[in-house]
């Protein structure tokens, strides 16, 4: 059930929170010993949660979210849980207090049931970590369910409960939201208060449905002091309905300019979406690559940099336990001269820069989320090689750069039954917009394929 439907049958007195987490939890039982989503679960907790939800139902004053199952990343904090940040080099010490979007929704009142896997530092598209056992994609064990949000995305698509947390700071929710055959928004940066902040990460809703992202991105965008990069509150309408395409001016991005080509299943399902768009009144036109290959390179080059920092300042034996893609990774970004780090800071404002300039004259732009379907469940990234390690990025993480919002909303499958992420990407600050039209092509797009499930 998604969240509205719960949030019904809540008020109508046909189901309890305490009914519903005991069912949630019989199912992630059933599937995790075969998925490894989740990290410190905490099932006493939930359902201690449940029941006092319920009283408040009885009570007639629920909370907005009051009594709906949820999942939260394990990079976002959550007090008392210590945050390993997909690594088994980080000490295990509890978070101190809930980070902004975790005290959001447990001020709405959902139930936490767990968080949920990441690879190291979350710098990879895969469920690889070194801290936590290997996260698979429930449509088939044998495929990878993408990252860094790998057990958000795994635990949306398995249902363990309609909502769940993940974070994006080059695709990391939008790619397994993709590859899971789920829905996500990347925000606008700033629109969900962040702690810590940083250049392009935004935290952002992963759901089954559209509808239940906007329920948790009217708790989710209420203000927080702690993010100094954070926007000014907004009233905005996040339950307001589709956004019909006529007259619309709609952007189709099927080249990036850089990284992977579109593999030619993928080319389709974004074309057949597009022509939907058009058949509905909506001028589309083609958008032209704009992430050079160079400036693929120095977004690589600089995030190294940054990771090397970091690893670097671990004793040898921490860094023997971190992953050895990772670590391979990281010291690309050892030895590079402060000339080359200026390049790498500047090539992000040129990023941000051809994003903001190429995609200005449409009022939406549809790509695909990913150029290529997922892949091995074992495999770190979709190349495989720590040498091209962003090859699959160029779609998505232009508009962490250019700070605009994107979602990613499946729109089909290969032959193979591999789903198809849609990316839909907006103007700066045009979240409702992107919102409302992918509530629009949710509507329009026609039957899914049944949601997998753990006997399969």
């Amino acid at each position: 059930m998604t969240a509205v439907d719960l949030l019904a049958a809540y008020k109508a007195k046909k189901l309890s929170p305490v009914e519903v987490t005991d069912a949630v939890i019989q199912r992630i039982e059933a599937w995790e010993p075969k998925l490894k989503a989740l990290y410190a679960p905490d099932f006493e907790g939930a359902r201690k949660a449940a029941k006092e939800s319920e009283r408040r139902w009885q009570a007639d004053k629920p909370l907005p979210l009051d009594g709906v199952p949820i999942t939260i990343k394990e990079n976002i904090a959550t007090k008392g849980v210590p945050v390993p940040l997909g690594t088994a080099a980080t000490t295990m010490t509890p978070a101190a207090a809930d980070a902004p979007a975790a005290a959001r929704v447990r001020e709405a009142g959902t139930i936490i049931l767990a968080k949920t896997t990441m690879p190291d530092y979350g710098m990879l598209s895969s469920g690889r970590s070194s801290f936590h056992p290997l996260t698979r994609n429930p449509w088939n064990l044998a495929w990878n369910p993408g990252g860094s949000s790998a057990g958000a995305g795994a635990a949306a698509a398995a249902g363990y409960g309609p909502l769940h947390l993940g974070t994006d700071i080059g695709g990391s929710v939008r790619l397994p939201a993709g590859w899971n055959g789920i829905f996500t928004l990347k925000p606008s940066l700033g629109r969900v208060p962040v702690d810590p902040p940083f250049l392009g990460r935004v935290v952002g809703p992963m759901t089954r449905t559209v509808a239940d992202s906007a329920l948790l991105m009217a708790e989710l965008s209420k203000p927080d002091p702690r993010d100094h990069m954070s926007l000014p509150p907004a009233d905005i309408d996040w339950s307001a309905g589709p956004l019909e395409p006529k007259g619309l001016r709609i952007g189709l991005y099927l080249d990036a300019g850089s990284g992977l080509p579109v593999d030619g299943e993928i080319k389709a399902a974004i074309e057949a979406a597009a022509k939907l768009f058009a058949d509905a009144g909506a001028r589309v036109e083609t958008l032209e690559g704009f992430l050079s290959p160079e400036m693929l390179h120095l977004q690589d080059l600089f995030w190294r940099v940054r990771s090397w920092v970091d690893f670097s300042a671990l004793s040898h034996a921490k860094q023997a336990s971190v992953l050895p893609f990772i670590a391979d990774w990281c010291r690309g970004g050892a030895d590079v001269s402060g000339a080359m780090v200026i390049k790498g800071v500047n090539n992000y404002m040129a990023i941000r820069a051809a994003a903001t300039r190429a995609t200005q004259p449409f009022d939406y732009v549809l790509s695909p989320t990913s150029p290529v379907p997922t892949y091995p469940a074992e495999w770190e990234t979709p190349t495989n090689d720590v040498h091209r390690p962003l090859e699959h990025i160029s779609f998505t993480m232009p508009f962490n750069m250019s700070e605009q919002p994107a979602s990613s909303i499946n729109c089909g499958y290969t032959k193979e039954g591999k789903p198809i992420g849609l990316q839909i990407a907006g103007r700066r600050f045009d979240d409702l917009g992107v919102m409302r039209v992918s509530r629009w092509y949710e509507q329009a797009r026609g039957p899914q394929k049944k949601w997998p499930e753990p006997g399969a």
